[in-house]
């Protein structure tokens, strides 16, 4: 395996974001105070030193949504200035009317390789951030999420599991986009019937061609880095999607609050050693590179 791709990770300023300048506010991934500040792209890459990855993918990170284009433009900077990151997912509206014009400034900014609006919602207050359950069956978000074909973009794809049957339908009516599924579909609920329900709901994404997984964020409902956890979900994604449609992601510096960087990739690594070694070079490198469009 020749470098890890990292194809999910943040940087922040803190200027730029409520959450962490307001008033402390519950999170998904619990107490953050630890992080509540600058995470710079210097402490990225001291985080990552000696771990195995040579590239990475930028996720936005929800500033205020009329500025968009100033952090895919300050990313874009900060890559141009220190060489990473190397791709951007930036974040457009997908609500409006009509995205395009969105698109046509995100398209300025040659990193700019998707984009995401989290549509995940829960009946817990705690875990929700979408308006409604049911906007992937919204016909103006499967509209504006089909614009992005024409401009060579994926779609970052957030949903909890009772939302992955509208999922797949938003990708049945977006065949010429990739979705690239956030956090092997955040299983939350690890009960026998919360575990059943995961499954259900990524098998019917994984019959998707267009559909990949994202091995990320898999401590955000645990709240530590569990080898066992992580070992059952890659088995369980890997399964259902195949090494060749599933991806890491760091999710940093949101997991730098219960792990460090070469643990997590460790335990990754380790949860990886049943598969091949082209496997392994999917699930790492080779996967993120293609949707991503690293060598481009």
């Amino acid at each position: 395996m020749t470098g890890i791709v990292d194809a999910h990770h943040h940087i922040w300023r803190q200027a730029d974001l409520p959450w962490l300048i307001g008033p402390m506010q519950p999170r998904i991934f619990g107490p953050y105070a630890p992080i509540r500040r600058d995470y710079t792209i210097d402490e990225y890459l001291g985080d990552l030193a000696r771990s195995g990855v040579t590239r990475s993918v930028y996720v936005q990170t929800n500033w205020a949504r009329e500025r968009f284009e100033d952090e895919a433009a300050w990313v874009q900077r900060t890559a141009h200035e220190r060489g990473w990151p190397h791709a951007i997912v930036a974040y457009a509206d997908i609500s409006v009317g009509d995205v395009r014009p969105q698109l046509d400034r995100l398209k300025r900014y040659s990193l700019v390789r998707g984009v995401r609006m989290q549509l995940h919602w829960h009946p817990n207050p705690l875990y929700r951030f979408a308006s409604r359950p049911d906007l992937c069956d919204d016909p103006v978000i499967q509209r504006n999420v089909a614009h992005l074909a024409d401009y060579g973009f994926s779609f970052d794809l957030q949903v909890f599991a009772p939302q992955m049957p509208g999922a797949a339908r938003l990708a049945d009516a977006c065949p010429r986009v990739t979705f690239i599924l956030q956090h092997a579909g955040m299983l939350e609920d690890l009960s026998p019937e919360g575990r059943a329900a995961w499954r259900a709901g990524m098998a019917k994404l994984a019959a998707r061609p267009n559909v990949v997984s994202k091995l990320s964020g898999l401590g955000t409902f645990i709240h530590r880095n569990d080898p066992a956890h992580i070992a059952d979900i890659v088995a369980g994604t890997v399964a259902l999607f195949g090494a060749e449609r599933c991806l890491f992601g760091s999710n940093f510096p949101i997991e730098k609050l219960w792990t460090s960087y070469r643990a997590l990739v460790d335990t990754f690594r380790a949860a990886a050693a049943p598969l091949g070694t082209q496997e392994r070079d999917a699930l790492f490198r080779t996967t993120a590179s293609r949707v991503y469009r690293l060598d481009a």
